[in-house]
């Protein structure tokens, strides 16, 4: 016969969270109860998992039964029968894989379903709060097969710096239009180019807010980052190559002030403030002096 372990109550706090884990990966209540207890306490029968975890021991035999079934619990003896919980590692990783495999095949079989690979396409969907923007663009970043094109300030790229490296190594073209001061932390390799903003990286204007980022000629996120956040996401063919349209001149714009800066803000101004003063609002003009006065 085998004796039960006397371990120390698990906190009701922490027993709380283990079991809403456990539920959000398919046990039922009180098959999460009686897992956690198994893992704590050691072989027990039905009867003692009744006992501790408060339910009826027809209920216990039925949420003992179902679990060996799933292979989360194995019976290690007869007369009574007693039961031992599986290893987290070996149940956690099974899981995991199945749910890959399930994930996988249901992708497959979703995707016959579509009448057409661009069908959907053509919408542009709204993101809000910071979590769901950063999943979109770590998302987007991970789908990446040629290139990403990034304009955004350094605060803001900082979150997606280990997706962009996997992107780097993977050997997909990132090119990053900057605001900021550390251009050289985001260069990762020889397929990264990183270019300063206008040729010094100050950001003006909403600039310290905004990210735009496209891959593959296929899909753009555009989003601004505050305290309220929001952003547009779309595989919209129109709608992403305006995006990428958008980057691309500021390559442009980089790669021609990289050989003749010095000439660009001779003529017009640092910031090249005399264009901006002259096809800007008159309102959004002033602004922009004020602030390229600040930053002097």
């Amino acid at each position: 016969m085998g004796t039960q372990t006397n371990s120390p109550p698990m906190a009701i706090s922490r027993r709380q969270n283990l079991e809403a884990d456990l539920k959000a990966l398919g046990f039922g209540e009180y098959e999460a109860r009686a897992y956690l207890l198994l893992l704590q306490s050691g072989p027990s029968t039905a009867y003692q998992v009744s006992k501790s975890t408060g339910m009826h021991r027809a209920n216990a035999y039925k949420v003992l039964e179902s679990l060996a079934a799933k292979k989360v619990v194995q019976p290690v003896s007869e007369e009574p029968t007693r039961y031992v919980a599986v290893d987290p590692q070996v149940l956690l990783h099974g899981i995991a894989r199945k749910t890959q495999e399930r994930c996988d095949n249901l992708a497959k079989s979703l995707s016959t379903l579509t009448q057409s690979r661009h069908e959907g396409d053509d919408h542009v969907w709204t993101i809000t709060g910071k979590e769901d923007l950063a999943a979109t663009i770590n998302e987007l970043i991970a789908t990446a097969r040629n290139h990403i094109w990034i304009k955004t300030a350094e605060w803001l790229l900082q979150p997606f710096e280990p997706a962009l490296k996997e992107a780097a190594k993977r050997g997909v073209k990132i090119l990053i239009i900057f605001f900021g001061t550390n251009p050289e932390r985001f260069k990762f390799g020889p397929n990264v180019t990183v270019y300063l903003h206008e040729g010094n990286g100050i950001p003006v204007g909403n600039a310290n807010h905004l990210i735009t980022i496209t891959r593959d000629f296929e899909e753009a996120v555009v989003g601004y980052v505050a305290d309220v956040s929001y952003a547009a996401h779309t595989r919209s063919r129109p709608v992403v190559v305006l995006a990428d349209t958008l980057i691309r001149h500021e390559i442009y714009f980089a790669e021609i002030f990289k050989h003749f800066g010095t000439s660009i803000q001779e003529t017009f101004g640092p910031a090249i403030i005399k264009l901006r003063r002259k096809y800007l609002p008159k309102a959004q003009a002033q602004l922009w002096i004020r602030m390229v006065n600040d930053k002097r």
